[in-house]
């Protein structure tokens, strides 16, 4: 039986858009794609941790979304964008984005990590680290390099740095 008074994200119930993340049974994860089968008897459930929460099992995601915001990681040109043509990328270049690309910023990863737990203001956890978002390039694209910490919150200035 669910309490119809209890308060949770979900929308897309297929594990890609990372709405219903929460820890169930001490174990971050989406909620969508968890089997109740393959669970305890008891089954317990937590919003994500270490973050800050809304109502329920709703975390507050302000934070892990403006230090995603804060490395710029969208493709970035190296040269002025042609008004007339396309900007061709080979499928070995497409594939270096692929992997790392496919993250649903679920935050699953981030609120499991100790590091993210005790400095979360500064470290931009495990997800902001991995490639391309910490840096790589392709012939027609580029990203910045970012460190691992920012330089300040993100509600000050928004630029990563080296730590």
């Amino acid at each position: 039986m669910v309490d119809s008074s209890l308060t949770f994200r979900r929308s897309c119930r297929e594990g890609i858009c990372g709405s219903c993340a929460m820890n169930i049974n001490g174990v971050n994860c989406l909620a969508c794609t968890t089997a109740t089968r393959d669970l305890a008897a008891e089954i317990r459930i937590y919003p994500l941790p270490h973050l800050p929460v809304v109502k329920d099992l709703v975390p507050d995601l302000t934070n892990f979304y403006a230090q995603y915001a804060s490395v710029k990681p969208w493709l970035q040109t190296r040269t002025p964008v042609s008004a007339d043509r396309e900007r061709l990328q080979s499928k070995e270049e497409q594939e270096r984005i692929d992997r790392p690309a496919a993250c649903i910023l679920c935050a699953c990863c981030s609120t499991a990590c100790p590091s993210y737990w005790w400095n979360s203001e500064r470290f931009l956890g495990p997800r902001l680290c991995s490639p391309p978002i910490a840096g790589s390039s392709t012939a027609a694209t580029r990203r910045p390099a970012s460190g691992w910490m920012s330089s300040k919150t993100p509600s000050g200035s928004t630029a990563a740095t080296p730590s």
